[in-house]
């Protein structure tokens, strides 16, 4: 079998079909299923009641008692996906039930022997992730309305209310505002291959405009999220071959640099800048959101916001260590500015 470079190389059409990517959503699911079959009711039973469980304590005594499920009875991907969703979170509040100073290091048969199952089936690590907090995580209250947070509402959930329930769905809509963009790199590289000026022109300006649509997105999470009870740590996690796809295309930036087209080279500019104003933009959320609110919950221990976790502390109340990082990939991306020669 040939290396991937050389398959993109010699066909000449890159589709997100091939990589299970909704047309319509990204890397959201489309349409996320809210029940499993009947069989799996102590899953579902204890999900739809885990912030409570948590908040109790009573969790690790409600999963120690769910009878040991085989996963055979699980038809179709987005069943598959809702299991590992309910299967993830279980897991994180068994192991976190009792705060940062007591986890929980190993877990009952009953939980660890599906969730590892579910996890080799859909080929993601044993851990929460990205795909089940944000991408299988959402539903519509009304099927036929806007896709807007309004009208948006989260599948299972831990402690941390509206403001937890707002960080996901924000996340959700900018997932949502990513699709024109991720089409548009597809596009892009088929233009590059064919090769078509116009097109790459197009999905350029295209793409510009979607990681505009992303930071708009993203300003949301002022309005929904309060800062006094909510910090995380979110590591984002993409499909994979996807992403290795597009680092095998031919390089961009090098096409529009020989093309010596100024439209193109243009375009390509604005996409860079308006990708370092996100990231910049990321940053300011980062120090809002995860910087400052652990400093303040550091400074008030006997209020109800709950201990800072202790990576930051160790990393001082500033954050260096993730602003310093944060900085050098939104200055790494403004390197990748063009000037053109005469």
């Amino acid at each position: 079998m040939e290396p991937q470079s050389q398959d993109l190389k010699t066909a000449p059409f890159l589709t997100l079909g091939r990589f299970h990517i909704s047309e319509d959503y990204g890397f959201l699911l489309p349409s996320p299923l809210r029940e499993l079959p009947g069989h799996y009711s102590p899953w579902m039973e204890i999900a739809n009641r885990l912030p409570q469980l948590i908040e109790s304590r009573q969790l690790r005594a409600q999963v120690n008692e769910m009878p040991l499920l085989n996963c055979q009875f699980l038809t179709g991907y987005r069943e598959w996906r809702l299991a590992r969703l309910v299967l993830s979170f279980i897991t994180m509040g068994y192991v976190w039930q009792d705060g940062e100073t007591q986890p929980k290091e190993i877990l009952p048969r009953n939980l660890a022997l599906p969730f590892v199952e579910v996890s080799r089936n859909l080929g993601l690590p044993p851990i929460l992730v990205h795909s089940d907090l944000v991408l299988a995580n959402w539903t519509t209250r009304n099927p036929g309305g806007p896709l807007e947070i309004r009208n948006l509402d989260t599948i299972v959930s831990f402690p941390g209310g509206e403001s937890l329930r707002g960080f996901v769905l924000v996340t959700v809509l900018v997932e949502k505002a990513a699709v024109p963009g991720i089409k548009a790199l597809v596009q892009a590289v088929n233009a590059i291959l064919q090769p078509s000026p116009d097109s790459l022109l197009q999905a350029l300006q295209q793409l510009r405009v979607s990681i505009q649509d992303i930071t708009g997105a993203l300003g949301q999470m002022h309005d929904y999220v309060d800062p006094d009870i909510f910090y995380a740590v979110i590591r984002i996690f993409l499909s994979g071959a996807f992403v290795e796809e597009i680092r095998l295309a031919p390089s961009l930036r090098t096409h529009v640099l020989s093309s010596g087209n100024r439209q193109l080279l243009t375009a390509y500019n604005q996409c860079v800048e308006s990708l370092a104003a996100l990231r910049t933009y990321h940053l300011a959320l980062v120090t809002k959101y995860l910087i400052t609110a652990a400093s303040k919950a550091k400074a008030q221990r006997t209020s109800h916001l709950p201990r800072p976790p202790q990576a930051l502390e160790e990393r001082g109340t500033g954050g260096t260590a993730v602003v310093s990082f944060l900085k050098s990939v939104r200055d790494k991306t403004l390197e990748a500015l063009l000037h053109p020669s005469g």
